[in-house]
């Protein structure tokens, strides 16, 4: 049996009935009290608290049947906004979303210059601009969430960021000094796994987000929960060997899988063996359909290599759903049974192969639902864009 002391449960209860409202985004205090468990007096008292302190509001449902119209109770979307951040390594993304987890505005960088004072005074300077923006709602820019292209630990200090070759960096602290808000510092491939938690497989407690860009980075969730390791480094997967004495890969290891089943890796080998150094996604697919056979080949041998690491993580995990971010596979029209098709064991078990559809937008996405979730303090959150 759950125990507590009556604040616990007061803030427990609110949580529920919160993630509840924005789960069903109009709902009644009858259909809370269904869908809880709660009783009616409880949902009552907190519902009159979240009315007076705006973050939900009341609607009337308009039907045509006799009765009473039903009072339904859904969050106010436009009470506070959350900014997600994607620095990535040649620009930085901004996207603003309203309580629902909307997207309601996106600016786009371009880095010229990755040293870190550079670009924390490009991040202070944008944030400041936000907060701006914001100041007229009744909880201004709720939170900041920075998703990072390499290894951030439990103390969301950046250990390191190969493209920009940052080492030890307290970009959170530095950031909160300056801009007086609340920072939070999350790697990309764990805010992409909960964008396709949040967003996509609401009631999956399983799941594993793989991204294949510059690297190979795997973000996964174990009974609901983010996984992140003793230090925070859980996910590095790319540096999983599946070549012994195979390609050196800048970690100091030798057939690391990310150097045959990134999407950097496949373009950098189909250049060179085009010779072709400007070479596009726009050109590999066009060479897809062409049946151009150093593409058609190279894209096979990326669909074979992907499947063992994949295949590796199944039976690790033995995942509900397992997403795969890949802009280069999108442009392979059977590229999820080409890979099924190299599943043989017996033994590996999951329920569904996916590709995303986020895309490279599942980074920001996620660090905006993660700025919405910390603002909420809710320990699930179900969003619909």
């Amino acid at each position: 049996m759950l125990t507590g002391d009556a604040s616990l449960i007061k803030n427990m209860n609110r949580a529920l009935i919160l993630s509840t409202i924005v789960e069903h985004k109009g709902i009644s205090r009858a259909e809370i009290a269904k869908v809880t468990g709660l009783n009616k007096a409880t949902i009552s008292v907190q519902v009159s608290e979240l009315l007076e302190n705006e973050l939900i509001i009341e609607t009337q449902l308009e039907h045509t049947s006799l009765g009473r119209r039903p009072i339904m109770l859904s969050i106010n979307n436009n009470a506070g906004f959350a900014l997600g951040i994607d620095l990535d390594k040649t620009m930085i993304t901004f996207t603003l979303a309203d309580l629902s987890g909307c997207p309601v505005h996106t600016d786009i960088v371009d880095l010229q210059d990755s040293t870190y004072e550079v670009i924390l005074d490009i991040l202070s300077r944008q944030i400041k601009e936000y907060q701006s923006k914001c100041e007229k709602t009744h909880y201004g820019l709720i939170g900041v969430v920075i998703g990072i292209h390499g290894i951030v630990d439990t103390d969301e200090v950046i250990y390191f960021v190969p493209q920009h070759g940052w080492k030890n960096k307290t970009l959170k602290k530095d950031l909160e000094s300056q801009v007086g808000i609340k920072i939070y510092i999350e790697n990309n491939a764990n805010l992409c796994s909960l964008a396709e938690k949040v967003y996509k497989h609401h009631h999956s407690k399983n799941l594993l987000s793989v991204t294949l860009y510059s690297g190979i980075g795997l973000g996964f969730m174990i009974n609901g929960e983010l996984v992140k390791g003793f230090h925070g480094y859980a996910g590095e997967i790319g540096h999983m060997i599946i070549v012994p004495n195979g390609l050196p890969c800048r970690c100091g290891n030798l057939g690391c899988w990310e150097q045959y089943a990134s999407e950097n890796s496949l373009t950098r080998r189909i250049s060179h063996d085009l010779q072709k150094l400007d070479l596009s996604f726009e050109d590999i697919q066009n060479g897809l359909n062409d049946k151009e056979p150093t593409i058609c080949k190279e894209m096979e041998q990326f669909i074979m290599y992907l499947s063992i690491g994949l295949n590796n993580l199944i039976n690790l995990y033995n995942p509900e759903i397992l997403v795969v971010n890949s802009e280069l596979l999108r442009l392979t029209p059977n590229a999820i049974e080409e890979l099924k098709a190299h599943f043989t064991s017996r033994i590996s078990h999951y329920s569904e192969l996916l590709l995303s559809e986020f895309g490279k937008k599942a980074c920001i996405m996620g660090a905006c639902a993660m700025g919405i979730q910390k603002f909420l303090d809710v320990s699930e959150l179900s969003l619909t864009l």
